[in-house]
């Protein structure tokens, strides 16, 4: 079955809503992409309108900013923690607001790697 991001079928009351049109192609979901922590891989995805969208597969170096606002690129040593989900942290997976330990000390995801191709974190 298509994973869709159209709203539920259900109510909050537990109703039915009774769809006004059937599921379109731009409705479309897709698998959560889980960059880890490896060579930097990436992959395309046409999106609509035609245009490319890149998805961070594996990732090794991120964009780290320092507080005066200068960014250097850096090694990734570890996945240190992960509020968003704490099972994510053994997999090495990276995503928003993941805190990553680098050469520069500790940082925070601040791009979403699955969806812009690029990963950039702020020291803290």
């Amino acid at each position: 079955m298509a994973r869709t991001q159209l709203r539920s079928k259900r109510k909050a009351s537990s109703g039915r809503y009774h769809p006004a049109r059937s599921k379109r192609k731009s409705e479309l979901a897709r698998l959560p992409t889980l960059t880890h922590l490896a060579e930097k891989r990436t992959k395309q995805f046409r999106v609509q309108g035609g245009n490319i969208r890149q998805a961070l597969l594996s990732v090794k170096e991120a964009s780290i900013t320092d507080k005066k606002g200068k960014t250097q690129k850096t090694e990734i040593l570890n996945v240190l923690e992960n509020p968003a989900n704490p099972n994510l942290v053994r997999r090495n997976i990276l995503t928003k607001g993941t805190i990553i330990e680098t050469k520069l000390g500790k940082a925070k995801v601040t791009s979403r790697p699955g969806q812009e191709g690029t990963l950039n974190a702020v020291l803290i």
